[in-house]
This record gives structure tokens, sequence and C-alpha cells, in this order.
């Protein structure tokens, strides 16, 4: 386990009728870290300790994850209005967005719907609005689902860690645990309730309206699905570059975080938008 730095501010934002647990640490222009479905915080280890040496770092838990407050069943919320919020508590007026999966489609939209706020993108095995996942990807993850209708909200967390996605983290001396632990600590709330959230961005077909920088990364190993978004962020954002990591599945910055670090290091550092150049 990684200690944390010496100035590390904690606390919890209320905004948006939720209270957001974050983390900052570290000074200058501000990169935010947003997390994938199913975990936290937590994921970012690796690169909030390593990106604070050098620019001010955000990373919190999206609402219904981690120690963030649960949604509210029929209380409509997005969390992009969340994050530009958790911005706002922080004083953040534009940051450097970099976001896994889920964590990937929201600061996506964040891009589309307040472009004012985001300086530079970071796109890790995203999800995208508005584009159709395979049938085989919506059969899996249906049975996932099922699991808590038939038996438990544990058997569906059960079955979500042992989806051929998260196989090469499993077998990850470092990443498996920490993701085993993520999943244990999960309420699994999702599957057992429909989540209001109601962000309803086409992004894949508003993809030439993101007008700053953005680094589009993937694991080689991951699912096909993730593969081919990747491709279709590259050849659709403006300004995008992009880069596949050998030997990484889905969970990129866990199982490769020295090479994932240093790919965005490198974009930060020499992207326009983030140096203020």
């Amino acid at each position: 386990m990684l200690a944390m730095p010496d100035e590390v501010e904690t606390g919890y934002a209320d905004l948006n009728g939720t209270r957001l647990y974050y983390e900052t640490a570290g000074s200058g222009r501000p990169v935010v870290l947003v997390h994938g479905f199913g975990l936290d915080r937590r994921m970012w280890d690796a690169q909030f300790f390593d990106f604070a040496r050098q620019w001010q770092v955000v990373r919190y838990d999206l609402r219904g994850f981690g120690r963030s407050a649960l949604p509210v069943v029929g209380e409509p919320y997005r969390h992009v209005d969340d994050l530009a919020a958790l911005m706002d508590h922080l004083s953040i007026e534009q940051a450097a967005l970099v976001g896994l999966s889920l964590g990937g489609l929201v600061v996506l939209n964040t891009a589309l719907e307040f472009p004012d706020r985001v300086s530079a993108l970071v796109l890790v095995d995203a999800i995208v609005g508005g584009r159709p996942m395979s049938a085989a990807w919506n059969d899996d993850y249906r049975a996932v689902r099922n699991q808590a209708r038939e038996h438990s909200v544990e058997a569906s967390k059960q079955a979500w860690l042992n989806l051929s996605l998260f196989a090469p983290a499993r077998a990850h001396p470092q990443a498996g645990p920490r993701l085993r632990q993520m999943t244990a600590d999960w309420s699994g709330w999702q599957f057992d309730n429909r989540d209001p959230e109601n962000t309803v961005v086409p992004a894949i077909d508003r993809l030439g309206e993101v007008r700053v920088p953005a680094l589009v990364l993937v694991g080689e190993r991951d699912q096909p699905d993730f593969l081919a978004i990747a491709n279709e962020l590259k050849a659709g954002l403006p300004e995008a570059r992009q880069g596949v990591v050998p030997g990484a599945g889905h969970m990129l910055p866990m199982e490769a975080p020295g090479e994932f670090n240093a790919l965005v290091m490198d974009f930060l550092k020499s992207s326009v938008s983030i140096s203020g150049k």
C-alpha cells in the first residue's frame, strides 16, 4: 500500500443534493482523475502520488461509489454536473480530465457540456455515449445484473469481477488484490436499483466539437469493444493522439502504471492547453 503524500487535503463536498468524497494534493495546473464503474478513487493510487509532484491532482468518488453518497431512486442527477460543482467547490476554473471506462464517458461528456472547464482529455479504455456496445458485451452485463435479482447483490458483484474484462487485472500480482478489495468494498447499489443518472450525450456523434488536446489510451488485451472505441475516438477527435499499451488489459493504470504514467505525463507536458503556452 502506497503512503499518502505529506500534503493531502481530504474532505466531503456537499453539492447538487449529494455528498462527494475527494482528495487533492500538489500544486500547479489542475488534473482531475475519474474512476470506472464498480471502482473508486483508489484505482489511481499510482497516478495520484506521482502526478502530485508536478500538478494539483484531484481524485474523487463518483456519486454511488466509494465514500460518496448513494443516488436516490427517482431523483435525477448527472455525473457531469457533480464534476463541475466539485471543481467549483475546489475553486478550479479549468482542468485536464483523466477518466477510465465509465470515467472516460464522464470526462468526455464534461468536455462537451462544459467546454470552458476542460483544458485537455485523457480517455482510458473509455465508454462513449451513443456508441452501442456489442451483443456479447450486453449479454454479459445482463447476466451480471440478473444475479442480483436471482440471488443477491454480492452474487452480481462477484459475477462482475469474474468477467473476462478483468482477467488480465485479476492475474496481475499488484492490480488483482486491489481490484478485489475495491469490488468487495463497493455497495453494488447499481445492480439492485435503477440509477437515475440521466446524462444523455450522444458523444460519438459530437466528437468533432471537442477542441482540446486528447490522449486516447487502451490496453492491448482489453475487450474488442474498447479497442474499437479507442480507434473511433482517435479518428473522430480533432486533436487526438493514441497509445496502445502492450500486455495490459482494461485496468491499464493499475496493470501498467509505469508505462501509463509516462504516456500521460508526456502528453500533459506537451499539450498546449495544459502548458498554458
